[in-house]
Protein backbone atom coordinates (compact mmCIF):
# COMPACT_ATOMS: atom_id res chain seq x y z
CA UNK A 1 0.00 0.00 0.00
CA UNK A 2 1.14 3.64 -0.63
CA UNK A 3 3.55 4.92 2.04
CA UNK A 4 1.87 7.76 5.01
CA UNK A 5 4.87 10.40 4.36
CA UNK A 6 3.71 12.92 6.42
CA UNK A 7 0.60 13.95 8.99
CA UNK A 8 -0.15 17.44 9.49
CA UNK A 9 -3.08 19.80 10.21
CA UNK A 10 -4.44 19.04 7.09
CA UNK A 11 -4.14 15.03 7.73
CA UNK A 12 -2.05 12.23 5.76
CA UNK A 13 -0.08 12.41 2.90
CA UNK A 14 0.51 9.32 0.91
CA UNK A 15 2.53 8.46 -2.07
CA UNK A 16 0.39 7.15 -4.73
CA UNK A 17 1.68 5.57 -7.89
CA UNK A 18 -0.19 5.24 -11.29
CA UNK A 19 0.62 3.75 -14.41
CA UNK A 20 -1.03 3.62 -18.13
CA UNK A 21 -0.25 0.46 -20.42
CA UNK A 22 -1.73 -0.84 -23.36
CA UNK A 23 -1.35 -4.13 -23.26
CA UNK A 24 -2.05 -5.34 -26.80
CA UNK A 25 -4.46 -8.41 -25.42
CA UNK A 26 -1.71 -9.81 -23.83
CA UNK A 27 0.06 -10.37 -27.53
CA UNK A 28 3.81 -9.58 -27.45
CA UNK A 29 5.86 -8.20 -29.45
CA UNK A 30 6.72 -11.63 -31.16
CA UNK A 31 3.39 -12.33 -31.53
CA UNK A 32 2.87 -14.79 -28.28
CA UNK A 33 0.21 -14.32 -26.01
CA UNK A 34 1.17 -14.30 -22.55
CA UNK A 35 -0.63 -12.27 -19.69
CA UNK A 36 2.47 -13.27 -17.32
CA UNK A 37 4.79 -10.97 -19.02
CA UNK A 38 2.24 -8.52 -18.47
CA UNK A 39 1.02 -9.33 -14.62
CA UNK A 40 5.36 -9.20 -14.03
CA UNK A 41 5.62 -5.78 -15.72
CA UNK A 42 2.42 -4.21 -13.42
CA UNK A 43 3.80 -6.45 -10.56
CA UNK A 44 7.71 -4.76 -10.53
CA UNK A 45 6.41 -1.42 -11.41
CA UNK A 46 4.98 -1.32 -7.70
CA UNK A 47 1.99 1.19 -8.68
CA UNK A 48 -1.23 1.29 -6.98
CA UNK A 49 -3.82 2.01 -9.54
CA UNK A 50 -3.25 0.52 -13.22
CA UNK A 51 -4.97 1.89 -16.37
CA UNK A 52 -5.44 -0.88 -19.13
CA UNK A 53 -6.16 -0.46 -22.84
CA UNK A 54 -6.96 -3.25 -25.16
CA UNK A 55 -8.19 -5.36 -22.77
CA UNK A 56 -9.81 -8.81 -24.04
CA UNK A 57 -12.82 -10.17 -22.27
CA UNK A 58 -14.11 -13.44 -23.18
CA UNK A 59 -13.49 -11.75 -27.34
CA UNK A 60 -11.21 -13.78 -29.68
CA UNK A 61 -9.05 -16.95 -30.17
CA UNK A 62 -6.21 -14.20 -30.05
CA UNK A 63 -6.40 -14.22 -26.54
CA UNK A 64 -8.06 -18.25 -25.50
CA UNK A 65 -11.63 -16.21 -24.86
CA UNK A 66 -9.53 -15.26 -21.63
CA UNK A 67 -11.46 -12.68 -19.47
CA UNK A 68 -8.15 -10.75 -19.23
CA UNK A 69 -9.24 -8.26 -16.77
CA UNK A 70 -10.64 -10.71 -14.28
CA UNK A 71 -7.37 -12.72 -14.36
CA UNK A 72 -4.84 -9.99 -13.74
CA UNK A 73 -6.48 -9.22 -10.61
CA UNK A 74 -6.97 -12.53 -9.18
CA UNK A 75 -3.27 -12.61 -10.25
CA UNK A 76 -2.06 -9.56 -8.66
CA UNK A 77 -4.66 -9.32 -5.87
CA UNK A 78 -6.08 -6.22 -7.08
CA UNK A 79 -9.60 -5.16 -7.63
CA UNK A 80 -10.94 -4.31 -11.30
CA UNK A 81 -12.68 -2.79 -13.60
CA UNK A 82 -14.07 -2.87 -16.94
CA UNK A 83 -15.80 -0.84 -19.70
CA UNK A 84 -16.04 -2.21 -23.15
CA UNK A 85 -15.51 -0.20 -26.67
CA UNK A 86 -16.72 -3.60 -28.55
CA UNK A 87 -19.49 -5.67 -27.13
CA UNK A 88 -20.14 -9.27 -29.44
CA UNK A 89 -23.09 -11.36 -28.87
CA UNK A 90 -21.62 -15.13 -28.25
CA UNK A 91 -23.29 -17.97 -29.81
CA UNK A 92 -21.72 -20.21 -27.92
CA UNK A 93 -21.84 -18.83 -24.83
CA UNK A 94 -24.06 -16.91 -22.85
CA UNK A 95 -21.36 -13.95 -21.99
CA UNK A 96 -20.88 -11.78 -24.40
CA UNK A 97 -17.66 -11.23 -26.32
CA UNK A 98 -16.39 -8.08 -25.31
CA UNK A 99 -12.58 -5.40 -25.88
CA UNK A 100 -11.83 -2.21 -24.29
CA UNK A 101 -10.32 -0.89 -21.06
CA UNK A 102 -9.64 -2.12 -17.82
CA UNK A 103 -8.70 -0.76 -14.56
CA UNK A 104 -6.28 -2.48 -11.69
CA UNK A 105 -6.29 -1.12 -8.08
CA UNK A 106 -5.10 -1.61 -4.93
CA UNK A 107 -7.42 0.71 -3.00
CA UNK A 108 -11.29 -0.11 -3.48
CA UNK A 109 -13.13 1.06 -6.81
CA UNK A 110 -16.50 2.23 -4.83
CA UNK A 111 -18.12 3.20 -8.20
CA UNK A 112 -17.91 2.49 -11.99
CA UNK A 113 -19.69 4.24 -15.03
CA UNK A 114 -19.29 3.52 -18.64
CA UNK A 115 -19.35 6.02 -21.51
CA UNK A 116 -19.21 5.02 -24.97
CA UNK A 117 -18.60 7.00 -27.89
CA UNK A 118 -20.83 6.56 -30.29
CA UNK A 119 -20.83 9.00 -32.99
CA UNK A 120 -20.39 7.16 -35.80
CA UNK A 121 -22.44 3.76 -35.36
CA UNK A 122 -21.21 0.94 -37.61
CA UNK A 123 -18.49 2.33 -39.63
CA UNK A 124 -15.10 2.50 -36.99
CA UNK A 125 -13.63 0.67 -34.26
CA UNK A 126 -16.13 1.23 -31.18
CA UNK A 127 -14.08 3.46 -28.29
CA UNK A 128 -15.17 4.63 -24.70
CA UNK A 129 -14.03 6.12 -21.28
CA UNK A 130 -14.11 4.07 -17.80
CA UNK A 131 -14.92 6.58 -15.06
CA UNK A 132 -14.12 5.00 -11.81
CA UNK A 133 -14.22 6.52 -8.17
CA UNK A 134 -11.62 5.31 -6.01
CA UNK A 135 -11.28 5.46 -2.10
CA UNK A 136 -7.62 6.07 -0.61
CA UNK A 137 -8.34 5.99 2.82
CA UNK A 138 -10.51 9.08 4.04
CA UNK A 139 -9.89 10.60 0.18
CA UNK A 140 -12.06 10.27 -2.81
CA UNK A 141 -10.43 10.30 -6.62
CA UNK A 142 -11.64 9.78 -9.61
CA UNK A 143 -9.95 8.04 -12.24
CA UNK A 144 -10.68 7.63 -16.34
CA UNK A 145 -8.92 5.55 -18.55
CA UNK A 146 -9.13 5.78 -22.13
CA UNK A 147 -8.07 5.00 -25.77
CA UNK A 148 -9.17 7.36 -28.47
CA UNK A 149 -9.80 7.34 -32.07
CA UNK A 150 -6.83 7.56 -34.82
CA UNK A 151 -9.24 9.33 -36.90
CA UNK A 152 -8.89 13.22 -35.64
CA UNK A 153 -12.20 13.84 -36.58
CA UNK A 154 -13.92 11.41 -33.82
CA UNK A 155 -10.75 12.08 -31.60
CA UNK A 156 -11.62 15.77 -31.46
CA UNK A 157 -15.18 14.82 -30.60
CA UNK A 158 -14.06 12.52 -28.02
CA UNK A 159 -11.91 14.75 -26.36
CA UNK A 160 -14.60 17.47 -26.25
CA UNK A 161 -17.24 14.51 -24.52
CA UNK A 162 -14.05 13.54 -21.74
CA UNK A 163 -13.38 17.32 -20.96
CA UNK A 164 -17.09 17.81 -20.17
CA UNK A 165 -16.99 14.64 -17.98
CA UNK A 166 -14.35 16.29 -16.29
CA UNK A 167 -15.55 19.47 -15.30
CA UNK A 168 -19.05 17.45 -13.72
CA UNK A 169 -16.54 16.18 -11.19
CA UNK A 170 -15.20 17.78 -7.74
CA UNK A 171 -13.08 14.74 -6.73
CA UNK A 172 -9.19 15.32 -7.42
CA UNK A 173 -8.81 13.58 -11.19
CA UNK A 174 -6.66 11.11 -12.93
CA UNK A 175 -7.38 10.21 -16.92
CA UNK A 176 -4.99 8.18 -18.60
CA UNK A 177 -4.38 6.10 -21.39
CA UNK A 178 -3.37 5.87 -24.95
CA UNK A 179 -4.58 8.89 -26.50
CA UNK A 180 -3.25 8.48 -30.50
CA UNK A 181 -1.92 11.79 -30.23
CA UNK A 182 1.32 14.47 -29.96
CA UNK A 183 1.90 16.68 -27.96
CA UNK A 184 1.08 19.95 -29.01
CA UNK A 185 -1.88 18.92 -31.03
CA UNK A 186 -5.15 20.49 -31.24
CA UNK A 187 -6.53 17.53 -28.07
CA UNK A 188 -3.44 17.77 -26.44
CA UNK A 189 -3.92 21.52 -26.23
CA UNK A 190 -7.07 20.88 -25.01
CA UNK A 191 -6.41 18.59 -22.22
CA UNK A 192 -3.52 20.97 -21.10
CA UNK A 193 -6.49 23.97 -20.74
CA UNK A 194 -8.20 21.74 -18.16
CA UNK A 195 -5.24 19.28 -16.56
CA UNK A 196 -1.61 18.70 -16.38
CA UNK A 197 0.22 16.46 -18.55
CA UNK A 198 2.26 14.45 -16.09
CA UNK A 199 5.78 13.59 -18.53
CA UNK A 200 5.89 17.89 -18.99
CA UNK A 201 5.41 18.67 -15.99
CA UNK A 202 8.01 15.72 -13.98
CA UNK A 203 9.38 13.51 -16.75
CA UNK A 204 13.55 14.15 -16.56
CA UNK A 205 15.11 12.57 -19.10
CA UNK A 206 14.36 11.53 -22.67
CA UNK A 207 11.17 12.53 -24.81
CA UNK A 208 8.52 10.44 -22.97
CA UNK A 209 8.52 7.84 -25.87
CA UNK A 210 5.96 4.69 -25.57
CA UNK A 211 5.84 3.36 -28.93
CA UNK A 212 6.76 1.00 -30.59
CA UNK A 213 8.43 -0.04 -27.40
CA UNK A 214 11.66 -2.37 -28.94
CA UNK A 215 12.07 1.00 -30.33
CA UNK A 216 9.82 4.12 -29.09
CA UNK A 217 9.59 7.01 -31.41
CA UNK A 218 6.07 8.38 -30.31
CA UNK A 219 4.80 9.41 -27.34
CA UNK A 220 1.03 7.93 -27.11
CA UNK A 221 0.60 7.32 -23.83
CA UNK A 222 -0.21 10.00 -21.25
CA UNK A 223 -1.59 10.41 -17.67
CA UNK A 224 -3.40 14.04 -16.98
CA UNK A 225 -4.14 15.31 -13.44
CA UNK A 226 -5.45 17.91 -11.43
CA UNK A 227 -3.08 20.04 -9.71
CA UNK A 228 -4.03 18.40 -6.31
CA UNK A 229 -1.54 15.83 -7.10
CA UNK A 230 2.01 16.47 -6.75
CA UNK A 231 4.36 15.10 -8.96
CA UNK A 232 7.21 13.49 -7.54
CA UNK A 233 8.49 11.51 -10.50
CA UNK A 234 7.44 10.17 -14.42
CA UNK A 235 9.07 7.31 -15.94
CA UNK A 236 8.61 5.21 -18.86
CA UNK A 237 8.70 1.64 -17.81
CA UNK A 238 11.17 -0.63 -19.75
CA UNK A 239 10.77 -4.11 -17.59
CA UNK A 240 10.29 -6.69 -20.36
CA UNK A 241 9.56 -3.97 -23.32
CA UNK A 242 8.44 -7.10 -25.57
CA UNK A 243 5.83 -7.93 -23.33
CA UNK A 244 3.39 -5.52 -25.41
CA UNK A 245 3.69 -3.01 -28.62
CA UNK A 246 3.69 0.07 -25.79
CA UNK A 247 6.00 0.75 -22.81
CA UNK A 248 4.02 1.56 -19.94
CA UNK A 249 4.15 5.06 -18.39
CA UNK A 250 4.42 5.27 -14.50
CA UNK A 251 3.81 8.75 -12.22
CA UNK A 252 4.12 9.16 -8.18
CA UNK A 253 2.35 11.62 -6.96
CA UNK A 254 2.02 12.93 -3.14
CA UNK A 255 -1.40 13.42 -2.54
Amino acid sequence: MPIVLKIGKEGKTLELTVMTYNIHHGKSVEKELNLDQIAHVIKESNADIIGLNEVDKNFHKRSEFEDQINWLAKELNMEQAFTHSISLKSKEKDTARQYGNGLLSKYPIVKKKDHHFNFVKGLVEGRSLLEATVQLDEKMIQVYVTHLSLIPFLQNKQTNYITNCLSECSHPKIIMGDWNMKPGSRTWEKMTDILVDAWETGGEEGAGYTYPSTQPKRRLDYIFMNTTFHIRNVEVVTTKPKASDHLPLKVTVFI
